[in-house]
């Protein structure tokens, strides 16, 4: 069992009967009391994905959930469920539209390195790799000499996602986009 201060970003933890990934972590250390750091922790229950907000002292022990990551591709979407097809075995998980929104906006056909989080064997959430190359649906037209600038355009890409560009990009260009931060970070 880890103490708070041995928990890092996007792993999964027990607490209070659910199982909760860690989205974001803040250390503070009070100002003149005996004692450690205070972990502000703001956690999504895996299954529902309601939100928490929860403070451990760095000595609280907290349980790890035992999660299993399946390497998986995009299949299809039937109505509001998305299928993908686990790269090894070639189970299907069907995870549901509302439980993986924005991941959806990452996410084509072609996309590598998803992975399918099971919570005892059933599907819960996808985590993404950090970068992928997607095409670019439609920005404004690419204006010659403008990599010299450092000025930006929106391009919206195939999967309804709208990131700044570079000027010198253009329609049809593959990029390469920053998951995390929803960045451009160069052509594909």
């Amino acid at each position: 069992m880890p103490k708070a201060s041995e928990i890092k970003k996007n792993q999964a933890i027990e607490y209070e009967g659910s199982v909760y990934f860690v989205k974001d972590i803040e250390r503070s250390v009070p100002q003149g009391r005996a004692g450690g750091s205070l972990y502000r922790m703001r956690m999504y229950d895996v299954v529902t994905g309601a939100k928490l907000d929860e403070t451990f002292k760095d000595s609280d022990m907290l349980n790890q959930a035992d999660l299993v990551r399946r390497p998986a591709t995009f299949s299809y979407s039937d109505g509001d469920e998305f299928v993908f097809m686990d790269s090894e075995d070639y189970t299907q998980y069907s995870l549901n539209r509302e439980a993986i929104a924005d991941e959806l906006l990452f996410i084509t056909e072609d996309t590598q390195g998803v992975m399918v989080i099971l919570l005892n064997d059933a599907p819960v959430a996808l985590d993404l790799p950090p970068t992928v190359d997607l095409p670019i649906e439609e920005t404004d037209p690419s204006i010659k000499g403008g990599s010299a600038t450092a000025r930006t355009k929106p391009a919206r890409l195939t999967t309804g996602l709208v990131v700044q560009v570079p000027e010198h990009i253009s329609t049809g260009d593959r990029i390469r986009i920053n998951v995390e931060e929803r960045k451009f970070l160069g052509r594909a």
